[in-house]
């Protein structure tokens, strides 16, 4: 019982933060301290995705799912089981992962544009 509440806790923990990854930057244009634990993560998930590092939250839910007499994770992790050909079809997962970067790309920008108009208006209003 305990291993499958294990294993389902970092399934969860998991998917919280890939969307993380990918949307964390857009809190950063109204709290912009929050940029820097975003830039840790996608980082992360940048050399998880093109080095292969490897990913804690996967190497525990695999570990708990075993202990728990389920199926472990297949070799792709967990991206491969609960997101490529249920959530998008396998054929598309470039695509998914450019868009997003792209998304992660347009939220920095916004935050230094942001950040750059913030100091502007500090400038300005010191004159």
């Amino acid at each position: 019982m305990i291993y499958r509440l294990i294993a389902d806790t970092a399934m969860v923990v998991h998917l919280v933060f890939l969307v993380y990854v990918a949307l964390g930057g857009f809190p950063a244009w109204r709290w912009p301290r929050l940029i820097w634990p975003h830039i840790v993560c996608a980082l992360y998930g940048l050399g998880i995705t093109v080095i292969g590092w490897p990913c804690p939250l996967t190497h525990v839910e695999d570990w708990a799912r075993r202990r728990a007499g389920q199926a472990g994770l297949p070799e792709g992790g967990f991206i491969d089981h609960y997101l490529t050909g249920i959530v998008y079809p396998a054929e598309h997962l470039l695509t998914v992962q450019l868009a997003v970067a792209a998304v992660v790309l347009v939220s920095w920008a916004g935050h230094i544009h942001l950040a750059r108009r913030r100091r502007h208006h500090t400038a300005t209003n010191r004159t």
